[in-house]
């Protein structure tokens, strides 16, 4: 009976991993290994994971002067504001491009019947182009506005114009960014303002829950070059709130930023622990890439060692023994 379950256990296929190891020398198998526990690795490595905050990468200013046109063409003119502002402050923003963001800025603030904005960002493209006109085919309310710009700018003795080349160095904001923060309190927002040659008259802070939709305004306190506000705890929801700080001259025009609409500042604020999916943890990914790499070397180690244990005894010679027979005396 013995010999039979002996015999059945010697017919079984063996497994993979045992035939595999089995019939691979020592250095193979310490490879095999290895793999087994890159794969698992690899395995760790691809989970999902919480976003952490961050600064999303920026679009180039082509991309933002084209989005801020088409969104004047479609009647969001905040959002329009928003856009061109951030090309506006682009170091690598060309001549050209900066005056079309000007005129454009001058469109979004007169149709929200902004005036006082409307005639600085006309002025700033004058400083630009001192000859530059409105084609005919524009509106002829945007046509007079230009041309009473011009005539209040010339009789002041264009004023910005005597600078030339020379541009005033832009103000630097310093403010460190939260990487997470709790739903629904409320994040403080501090930071400091290099202004040397005082041009920065407000700090104004954009800020919305998600990454889609319009920004609301913050108006931020500003005394001895620091600046703080904080963005209201009912804002704060899951998965992140952006924000972008910006420095307004007198004439509520930008100087400078830190972050901007197209690439804003982040902080990631974290889903309920309650009700969460288990796939959605990164910790469920750690076990199971710890359990797999265990559960698999470990069979593999153990195949081997059973392997090596089953192998039959090497043979002993037979007993021998000598008989004498002595015959006669």
């Amino acid at each position: 009976m013995l010999s039979s379950t002996n015999s059945k256990m010697k017919d079984r296929p063996r497994t993979w991993y045992g035939s595999l190891m089995s019939t691979k020398p020592l250095s193979h198998r310490i490879s095999i290994v290895g793999l087994i526990l890159f794969l698992s690795s690899t395995l760790l490595s691809i989970s999902p994971c919480p976003a952490f905050g961050q600064s999303s990468r920026p679009a180039s200013q082509t991309d933002l002067i084209r989005s801020g046109v088409q969104l004047f063409e479609d009647q969001r003119y905040e959002e329009s504001i928003q856009t061109l502002s951030a090309a506006l402050l682009r170091p690598t923003t060309s001549q050209s491009d900066r005056i079309d963001v000007y005129r454009y800025l001058a469109f979004n603030y007169l149709v929200l019947s902004q005036m006082d904005e409307a005639e600085a960002a006309v002025r700033g493209l004058y400083v630009l182009d001192p000859q530059f006109s409105l084609a005919d085919t524009e509106s002829p309310r945007f046509r007079s506005f230009f041309k009473e710009v011009r005539e209040r700018w010339e009789a002041e003795g264009r004023p910005g114009l005597e600078r030339g080349s020379a541009a005033l160095a832009a103000p630097v904001i310093k403010h460190a960014s939260p990487a997470e923060w709790e739903r629904g309190k409320p994040v403080p927002v501090t930071g400091q303002i290099a202004d040397p040659n005082h041009r920065v008259a407000s700090i104004v802070v954009h800020v919305r829950s998600g990454s889609k939709g319009k920004y609301r305004h913050l108006e931020a306190r500003l005394a001895q070059g620091v600046f703080r506000t904080s963005i209201p705890g009912p804002m704060l929801t899951p998965p992140l709130v952006e924000y972008y700080i910006e420095a307004l001259d007198e004439a509520h025009l930008p100087i400078a930023s830190r972050g901007d609409a197209a690439a804003p500042l982040r902080i990631a604020i974290p889903e309920p622990e309650k009700g969460g999916s288990l796939f959605a943890s990164p910790w469920f990914w750690v076990a199971t890439a710890a359990v797999v790499a265990g559960g698999v070397t470990g069979a593999i180690l153990l195949s081997d060692t059973k392997t090596d244990s089953q192998k039959p005894p090497p043979q002993q010679p037979a007993p021998t023994s000598r008989v004498v027979i002595v015959i006669g005396n």
